[in-house]
């Protein structure tokens, strides 16, 4: 027998137990149906000649395993390392395994010493300092015609979408000497929040690329398309250093009235104009070196005023560390990624053997990323000290480090761009 209290104690709880449950259940339900019928203000649809490739319903589950393989064709796996053996191949110890915070334990790595460096690049670097590759003799200069880009602009007012077509080039330089072609692809942002930035395929040793691509914007209401202007970046890829700039086309859609239909354009591609780029934001780092013990100390400290690269209009930056012994990389870590910040701190140190006669070779390249979990990471800026510095404040932070040994020397530095 149970008394009257115990019995309505135990139903009050069985009561709001169940409201509690159906009250969730419902909240959750409504917010599906919300996410249903309301359409993402930056999504966007790829089509290429007519066929979609990035739909909307686009799975932001699917993840790419690249696995590398020797020259046999064979996998092979890139463990922790001794990166005496072959940096440039399989020496790069894991970037998952970074210190976490100013009382990890740093990494210590070891430069190569006796590795042939007249070796091929590999095929994952990123970035050589101070230039990719020599410069062709063809390469774009002020003398140089750099060809002609065709594309259309068109708005969707039921959708409320921009729509833009990358058609066709012509009349591109010639960027790679011993095939006497290049192999042209473009980057479009829409400026000046740089929130949309989408690229085309790689075509392939042709100097006319035709293109035939579409890219459809959604959230973008036409009364703010007066403020937007298109910036497309042609590039040439190179499989093993970084792809060559051949220009750019700079299209304010203050002259451009889409209201009527699709318009379209021809522009001149011009030099790009490095002084026209936004700021990147400043990174603080800290160098120390230890001539006894042959070793460089990098901590990545933090950074300031980093551009706006979501759409929440924050960041989740992260800093890429390279070492290179002349034009060859050699070492690479990352830090932790700082979620929703533009003033990330990252307090993370990095250990490096260096001998004293390879130090005026050296150079620390720091590339601050914004990670994006459903699309590619986007560099934000970039910073390099040491042998190939390109800026005054690289060239002296560096100088200041190697004359006063085992002082930690840290200085904010202005990022450039990639």
């Amino acid at each position: 027998d149970v008394s009257p209290v115990v019995a309505g104690l135990i139903g009050a709880t069985v009561l709001v137990v169940s409201v509690s449950v159906t009250v969730f259940v419902w909240t959750c339900c409504h917010q599906q149906a919300e996410k249903k019928h309301k359409t993402p203000p930056y999504k966007f649809i790829h089509m290429l000649k007519g066929i979609s490739i990035y739909p909307e319903t686009l799975s932001n589950k699917k993840k790419i395993n690249r696995i590398r393989r020797d020259k046999n064709g064979t996998p092979k796996e890139t463990g922790r390392g001794n990166l005496l053996v072959d940096a440039a191949e399989s020496g790069l110890i894991s970037s998952d395994k970074a210190p976490d915070g100013p009382n990890a334990a740093p990494h210590v790595d070891q430069l190569p010493i006796k590795v042939d460096y007249g070796d091929e690049l590999s095929p994952d670097q990123s970035l050589t300092p101070g230039g990719s590759k020599t410069s062709s003799p063809s390469s774009p200069g002020d003398d140089v015609m750099l060809g002609e880009l065709t594309f259309s602009v068109d708005y969707n007012f039921p959708k409320k979408a921009l729509v833009v077509t990358i058609q066709e080039a012509h009349g591109l330089p010639v960027m790679d000497e011993h095939t006497q072609s290049s192999d042209p692809y473009i980057k479009m942002t829409i400026l000046p929040d740089k929130r949309h930035r989408v690229k085309t395929r790689v075509l392939r040793k042709t100097l006319d690329p035709v293109f035939d691509e579409t890219f459809t914007f959604y959230g973008i209401p036409y009364s703010q398309l007066q403020d937007l202007v298109l910036h497309f970046l042609v590039l040439s890829f190179d499989r093993f250093s970084r792809d060559d700039v051949i220009g750019e086309v700079m299209v304010p859609l203050a002259g451009v009235d889409p209201s009527t239909g699709k318009v379209q354009l021809t522009r001149e591609i011009l030099k790009r104009n490095i002084q026209k780029c936004i700021s990147r934001g400043e990174l603080q780092v800290s160098l120390s070196y230890q001539p006894v013990a042959q070793r460089m100390t990098v901590v990545v400290l933090k950074a300031r005023h980093l551009p706006k690269m979501d759409i929440t209009g924050l960041s989740d930056p992260y800093v890429k560390v390279n070492v290179y012994y002349g034009r060859k990389r050699i070492a690479k870590k990352k830090t932790h990624v700082k979620k929703c910040t533009l003033n990330p701190v990252f307090n993370e140190s990095f250990i490096y053997d260096i001998p004293v006669d390879l130090l005026p070779d050296i150079s620390i390249e720091f590339l601050v990323i914004d990670f994006d979990r459903t699309t590619k990471n986007e560099v934000v800026g970039r910073l390099i000290l040491g042998a190939h510095s390109i800026t005054a404040g690289g060239v002296e932070h560096w100088r200041e480090v190697c004359e006063n040994p085992r002082k930690p020397v840290a200085k904010w530095h202005s990022l450039s761009e990639y």
